[in-house]
């Protein structure tokens, strides 16, 4: 597979090498990749909310993001759930292999915005890798924001991965973890309900920045709270999914009203899109 410059044709792919698999969980797997031309390797860079195409020949492309740190200069990390033709072979894949990488596409969360800001993270189901990105650039940084809140909820609590992660970012100073489950097993010792029930004890201001992510109705729901709570729509930020297939706003799959998840988003801001969110045929 011949390497190109990211920036001369987006279309084509970059080969890279799968350094290491991580299995998750039985369904959830995560593939650490480096390119194959380490000046490309080199050359790469990426911001927290961005996502690459992932290409296997003979099986075809998936949008996935990236949840390394963007100043992890060693390997990228892409976290993928088994959930239809494409991504089950990908499931097979094992270290050594090499696979087509096209990106980064799409705009990221507001870094520039939440820098000196309280940040609430609000994800729900299992869609949680686009913000994990940012939960760690905020927390190798942490000295340049302010408090940090965590929401996450998920339909049963054994659906939720990386706990060991949740419990370690509760123990750290400044920051607020709430986790939510519909339904809790015999080891649950968060909140019992929809994710609204944690947003209660959720300490926020009007001044926070807040980021969401999961199925729209969840998302609608945490932005009516927050903007009760006096958080303007401008600082109220989601990330959106649907079909992505080429990456750069040509083939139109991923179309939501006048705008593209791909090219405009997938982060938008929810002054931006309130009025689609929830809507047949957006």
């Amino acid at each position: 597979m011949e390497a190109f410059p990211l920036e001369s044709n987006p279309a084509l792919p970059h080969e890279a090498e799968i350094i290491e698999r991580i299995e998750e969980t039985p369904t959830i797997f995560t593939l650490r990749l480096r390119f194959t031309d380490p000046a490309l390797h080199q050359r790469y860079s990426f911001m927290p909310g961005q996502f690459n195409m992932l290409y296997l020949p003979g099986v075809g492309e998936i949008p996935i993001s990236i949840v390394s740190d963007p100043e992890d200069e060693h390997l990228y990390d892409h976290t993928i759930r088994m959930v239809g033709r494409v991504t089950r072979p990908f499931a097979q894949l094992k270290a050594g292999d090499h696979i087509g990488v096209r990106g980064p596409f799409g705009r990221g969360w507001p870094v520039a915005q939440a820098l000196g800001q309280d940040v609430v993270i609000a994800t729900g189901g299992l869609g949680c890798a686009p913000v994990v990105a940012m939960i760690n650039y905020v927390l190798r940084r942490r000295e340049q924001f302010g408090r940090l809140t965590i929401i996450q909820g998920v339909r049963h609590s054994a659906d939720l991965i990386w706990r060991e992660r949740y419990e370690a970012w509760s123990q750290l100073p400044n920051t607020q973890v709430l986790l939510a489950a519909g339904q809790a097993g015999p080891d649950w010792r968060w909140h019992t309900g929809h994710i609204t029930a944690c947003l209660e004890d959720a300490t926020i201001t009007p001044e926070s920045v807040v980021m969401m992510c999961g199925p729209e109705p969840m998302m609608v729901a945490v932005a009516k709270d927050m903007l009760l709570r006096g958080v303007s729509e401008e600082r109220l930020w989601l990330s959106m999914e649907r079909n992505m297939q080429c990456g750069f706003g040509k083939c139109g799959h991923c179309q939501v009203g006048p705008r593209f998840v791909c090219k405009d988003g997938p982060v938008f801001s929810y002054h931006e899109v309130k009025d689609l969110l929830g809507k047949a045929g957006f």
